[in-house]
């Protein structure tokens, strides 16, 4: 299947990853035809938006009858990339790279963290999930020899621009940056930031203003300024 010509958003693909991860949840419970309603449930995204999306890709479905399960999470896997093993690598094995070195959930979408990184001489060499921490000097030999083409960025934000640079001239093409930094990289590295700090203001925010809409509080006055 031919990917879209079209320019498709960001949000769209985000989408894409949601549904494939419905439609799993009711593969296992052995649906074999869906409905774009039953997909979309619990997602917070309506039929029509679920229909609109997957046009971009071409016609997935049938009208009246549905979708089935089974080739809908070949078509997603295949539009997303993932239909073929994907080789990451993790650099910066501190408490979260090693909680993201445990996590068993990247297998289902055939993600395989092959290598993984740090410049702390007590954590080379030690094993964790069957994964040996690399010295980081080595990531350039591991990267090209594994054809790894996605990066996990976990490491201090003072140290993150000058890796991710290192890990574009390896190679690396997608990096996840878990760093509380704006990365500075060519535009043909694609970059997603992680920032829970930031998530967590944002929804403090929001929760707040919810609380307190039918209150007219000094906060609603306050941000009503500003919108």
């Amino acid at each position: 299947m031919a990917l879209s010509k079209k320019k498709v958003s960001n949000e769209t693909i985000r989408r894409l990853a949601l549904y494939l991860r419905s439609l799993h949840k009711l593969q296992e419970i052995n649906l074999d035809i869906v409905s774009s309603g039953q997909i979309s449930a619990n997602l917070n995204v309506s039929p029509d938006q679920f229909r609109k999306d997957l046009s971009y890709f071409g016609s997935l479905g049938k009208r009246g009858v549905g979708y089935k399960v089974d080739n809908l999470i070949k078509h997603l896997e295949k539009i997303l990339g993932i239909d073929k093993e994907c080789r990451v690598i993790i650099v910066g094995v501190g408490k979260l790279g090693s909680a993201l070195l445990a996590y068993p959930g990247f297998s289902n979408f055939n993600f395989r963290i092959v290598s993984a990184f740090d410049n702390d001489r007590k954590k080379v060499g030690k094993i964790i999930n069957g994964i040996k921490i690399e010295e980081m000097e080595n990531i350039s030999r591991v990267v090209q020899k594994l054809e790894v083409h996605l990066a996990v960025l976990t490491v201090p934000s003072e140290s993150a621009q000058m890796v991710a640079t290192k890990l574009a001239k390896c190679g690396i093409k997608g990096i996840l940056n878990f760093a509380p930094i704006s990365l500075n990289l060519s535009n043909s590295i694609r970059i997603l930031n992680v920032d829970v700090a930031t998530e967590l203001m944002t929804l403090r925010y929001l929760s707040r203003k919810a609380c307190n809409l039918n209150t007219g509080s000094t906060l609603d006055r306050v941000t009503e300024n500003f919108e």
